[in-house]
């Protein structure tokens, strides 16, 4: 029954995501780009410029050049305690843009500068500018460039160094903290860069395999509780 509806509420995100995309196409087409432009479909009606001002607005943050209103902004309270998965959050807007047909709105080059100041020396990258490198983030990073086509920046090999353990299972950063949702990562982060040969599959499968609990659900470890995030992931 979770299967289903699990499935079903899959296919519901995929054919509303789809006719965002055929309706923001059919805008574009038409030439309406003015502030009050709206796309109507499955997801109902939706104003499109407010939605691309406030997030333009929260990615200037980020890494385009700011004004100093924004850069005050930089030292709110909101602001410094998100600082360090800022490049998670880049992500998801300008995934968001694209989405809505407005990804033209940022500065490509901008974007793809300030993503590869936040790799680390390990090949990896941290959540910003100067933090540590992390599985969830160094994602994001090869999302981002893969949005633009911009795969040809990164060094490869050196992105490519995996963190699996001989058990199978993945360690999301060099202190080892190990989650199953990491293994979902990692695999994703190899499977854009090509590089899935990197890793041993039957040992990640065997590991995630053995977190799986009586109820049906997955954990992070061996022996936890069962969790709908890494139920997801492991899925």
């Amino acid at each position: 029954m979770l299967k289903k509806t699990k499935e079903q509420g899959q296919k519901k995100m995929v054919h509303a995501v789809a006719s965002a995309k055929k309706a923001a196409a059919a805008e574009r087409n038409n030439g309406k780009k003015g502030k009050n432009t709206k796309i109507i479909g499955r997801m109902g009606e939706l104003v499109v410029e407010r939605h691309v001002n406030y997030i333009l607005a929260v990615e200037k943050i980020n890494f385009l050049s700011i004004p100093q209103t924004a850069r005050q902004r930089k030292d709110d309270f909101e602001s410094v305690v998100m600082e360090h998965l800022r490049i998670n959050g880049a992500y998801w807007g300008l995934t968001t843009l694209d989405i809505l047909g407005k990804i033209e709105t940022v500065n490509i080059d901008e974007v793809v500068s300030w993503v590869m100041k936040c790799q680390h020396g390990s090949g990896g990258f941290g959540g910003n500018i100067g933090h540590d490198a992390h599985v969830l983030y160094t994602l994001s990073a090869v999302q981002i460039l893969a949005l633009f086509d911009k795969m040809n920046v990164l060094d490869i090999d050196k992105v490519s160094n995996c963190l699996q353990n001989e058990d199978g299972s993945f360690s999301g950063d060099m202190w080892g903290e190990v989650d199953t949702r990491f293994s979902y990562v990692a695999m994703c982060c190899l499977s854009l860069l090509r590089r899935l040969d990197m890793i041993n599959v039957e040992k990640a499968v065997k590991y995630i395999v053995s977190c799986k609990n009586l109820d049906g659900g997955f954990r992070c470890t061996p022996g936890a509780e069962s969790h709908a995030g890494q139920s997801d992931s492991s899925n």
